[in-house]
């Protein structure tokens, strides 16, 4: 093929590729509008600390912020960013099993996504299942608090310890408040269940004096390591850019497993391009050399951040009904015979 003949076969090849980009639906050009708490979640909000704003985050100066990224009104998809003032939103059952599930969701540690792994999963948890839902919108590590890694966790476990002092008006049993977290947000779930005692923050009320162990610890998908497996956007934001290895190697929560830490259920799918099924692997082999009884499910497919969407023909439509047997059985229950 001559010179002239090749120009001219990259020539069209370059037109044909611009047609194709054109021709292609937008997926990502979706504009981001500003959004809120529904008037429902507005009206259940339980802030954490005394005061509103949270310890160490009295000097920050960034304001909360939701927006929506979805433009189908069916499927709603908002972030969160700028939370000084961490608070639950609560969904209560109609006919309440007793339990409660603090949910923490993802976002890389530097947004949070308030739907898809959030208010998706209060039909099935909370409508068919009969958990008392709270969703946290915790503080984010790269936005300027004091003691920046661990305002992630000190939420974590007043929220936990929260609970577990209104037990009685949410009708739950103290003893049945399970955490589950996603992606991001299973590293917070993962940091509470393994470092449920550490005192990351001084005690502001006799709420602080209550334990923060989850009595079941749920992990989606979880960003663990800090190391080899990690996901590079949310060990910046939690760790900063070039983070020590003393700082990689505290922050890798496998390192952190111990007896004694809540009974842990465990899923993730080999196809995750954003988070390695590596850091889930790392985190059951710790937990078999420690003795802590899990359970855990690999699934060939199912990508990254599903939750409960997106998940229609696959063997992941099943977990959510493995997860709520897999409670029951940590406090001897059986699946469907709650009232």
């Amino acid at each position: 093929m001559g010179e002239r003949a090749r120009r001219h076969k990259r020539t069209w090849y370059a037109v044909a590729l611009a047609w194709m980009a054109m021709a292609m639906p937008m997926r990502h050009a979706i504009a981001e509008t500003p959004s809120s708490d529904t008037p429902e979640e507005t009206a259940s909000r339980i802030e954490l600390w005394p005061g509103g704003i949270a310890p160490g985050s009295e000097r920050v100066a960034v304001e909360q912020r939701i927006v929506e990224r979805s433009d189908d009104p069916a499927l709603p998809d908002r972030v969160v960013t700028g939370v000084t003032r961490p608070y639950m939103v609560v969904h209560r059952p109609a006919k309440p099993n007793g339990a409660a599930l603090l949910v923490m969701p993802g976002g890389a540690y530097r947004r949070i996504v308030l739907d898809k792994e959030g208010s998706a999963l209060v039909p099935v948890f909370a409508g068919q299942m009969g958990y008392t839902v709270f969703v946290l919108r915790y503080r984010l590590p790269g936005e300027g608090h004091d003691a920046a890694r661990d305002v992630p966790l000190a939420d974590a476990q007043r929220a936990m310890r929260l609970i577990r002092a209104r037990a009685s008006e949410w009708g739950i049993d103290p003893a049945r408040v399970a955490a589950m977290g996603f992606s991001a947000g299973g590293h917070v779930a993962a940091s509470l269940g393994t470092r449920y005692d550490d005192a990351v923050h001084g005690p502001e009320d006799p709420i602080d004096a209550l334990p923060a162990r989850p009595d079941a610890l749920l992990l989606m998908y979880p960003v663990i390591d800090m190391g080899a497996y990690a996901h590079p956007l949310s060990r910046e934001k939690l760790l900063g850019p070039t983070p020590s290895p003393a700082d990689m190697e505290a922050y890798s929560l496998q390192n952190r497993v111990r007896a004694g830490m809540p009974p842990t259920f465990v899923l993730h799918a080999g196809d995750d391009a954003s988070v390695s099924i590596d850091n889930s692997l790392v985190f059951v082999d710790a937990l078999r050399r420690a003795g802590v009884p899990h359970e855990f499910h690999a699934y060939a497919e199912g990508g990254h951040g599903f939750g409960v969407r997106d998940i229609g023909g696959l063997s992941l439509v099943l977990w959510p009904t493995m997860a709520d047997a897999w409670m029951r059985a940590q406090w001897r229950e059986v699946p469907g015979d709650a009232e």
